[in-house]
């Protein structure tokens, strides 16, 4: 018999990368998460993160969470199905959905596991989904442990959706699924359009608003408010993990549509339910969201004020209208360079790698906070300015 852990053994990637000391990963965080941060010691300007509204260090939102932990405990001991519900879950889930617009809110234990369990149950033995090629990788993974055929369309493509759709047999169903925005390039769907196909063909619509939560629309409330169809998409999932400063995430929908997926979801049925101090900081940020929808605004104008900036310092990214700007590296290993190189300037970056992007579009990945100053802003753009000049990527 072949062994197991033979495929462990050899060179992989990351081996070629901590040889050449441009490995990019697990860099240790010796404070919160913030504009600024201490990265192993050093002060680091924090524009890697997903702490769009800023509220993971507001004093209001850890408080919550302390109290949460005080009267609650550390931990719920079960599932939601069985002896883990608090009445802070039900709360949580009655307030999002009451800022959402919909009937009724599920929560789940992480973002990840949120599309894992949606799918999974929505989308069964004779249906379709129908799958943007640049999804999150937990919507990939939720098709997959679903018992439907998933058919990828190209992204943002909405010709070759409508011909994936016109092969979907009459009599099986199918669910069309979308990041509102999508999480490497910073584009938006195009919901109108995915809509008016959904419509025209007899298909639901799914959108994970995971980075569109407190980012898009108005109010904060996202892709579908965003575009004004609110009450046209059938499921939104989002996380708590971002704009909301905590760790979970949530399905929200018709009542009927919520009350199936709590009774087939195995994902749901057999986690254990979200902390209680992880339930009272998600709580207390979204009624921070509700109360300063100012700070929306800040952060899209933070966005801005990051494009303006590249431009004048003539470095190209791709073009976006949301807080995650992406800037080309084009090659993998200048991207694992560029971040070094920017990490010992104190300024903290992503890679984005083949196959994340194609081959020779390679990225560096980053994305902002309401609370970011021009001035951080200001100092990270020099920092990368220098590095390209050093680099040579034009």
């Amino acid at each position: 018999m072949k062994d197991l852990f033979e495929k462990t053994l050899g060179e992989h990637n990351y081996d070629t990368a901590r040889r050449a000391n441009i490995y990019p990963y697990f860099h240790e965080l010796t404070s919160g998460q913030n504009t600024v941060v201490k990265i192993e010691g050093k002060r680091t300007i924090m524009i890697g993160s997903n702490n769009y509204l800023g509220l993971t260090s507001n004093p209001e939102v850890i408080e919550a969470g302390v109290e949460g932990l005080k009267k609650y405990g550390s931990g719920c001991s079960g599932s939601r199905f069985l002896n883990g519900t608090l009445d802070i879950h039900k709360k949580l889930e009655d307030e999002l959905a009451a800022f959402l617009h919909k009937e009724a809110v599920m929560t789940f234990s992480t973002g990840f596991q949120s599309n894992l369990g949606i799918i999974s149950a929505i989308v069964g033995m004779h249906d379709y989904v129908l799958c943007d090629k640049e999804n999150h990788a937990s919507i990939y993974d939720g098709c997959r442990l679903s018992y439907g055929r998933m058919l990828r369309y190209n992204h943002a493509d909405m010709d070759d959706l409508e011909k994936k759709l016109q092969a979907v047999p009459e009599e099986c169903g199918a669910l069309i699924v979308t990041d509102g925005v999508f999480s490497m390039s910073g584009d938006i769907c195009k919901l109108p359009e995915i809509v008016a196909l959904a419509k025209k063909y007899g298909a639901r619509v799914m959108v994970d608003d995971a980075h569109g939560l407190g980012v898009l629309g108005a109010h904060g409330r996202g892709t579908a408010e965003y575009f004004g169809l609110e009450d046209e998409v059938d499921i939104y999932m989002g996380t708590f993990s971002k704009s909301l400063a905590s760790l979970g995430g949530y399905m929200a929908s018709t009542k009927r549509v919520i009350d199936f997926v709590k009774h087939t979801s195995r994902p749901y049925i057999f986690s254990a339910s979200i902390t209680p101090a992880s339930v009272q900081s998600a709580r207390k940020a979204l009624e921070i969201l509700i109360r300063e929808p100012e700070r929306v605004k800040a952060l899209n104008e933070i966005g801005d004020y990051m494009r303006k900036k590249l431009d004048e310092a003539d470095i190209k990214y791709i073009p976006a209208t949301t807080p995650i700007v992406s800037i080309y590296t084009y090659e993998d290993e200048k991207a694992f360079m560029a971040c070094k190189l920017l990490l010992e300037r104190g300024v903290y970056v992503n890679p984005v790698i083949t196959p994340a992007t194609p081959v020779g579009k390679a990225l560096i990945r980053t994305s902002y906070s309401a609370t970011h100053k021009h001035e951080e802003i200001d100092e990270a753009v020099e920092k990368i300015r220098e590095v390209w000049d050093i680099l040579g990527i034009k």
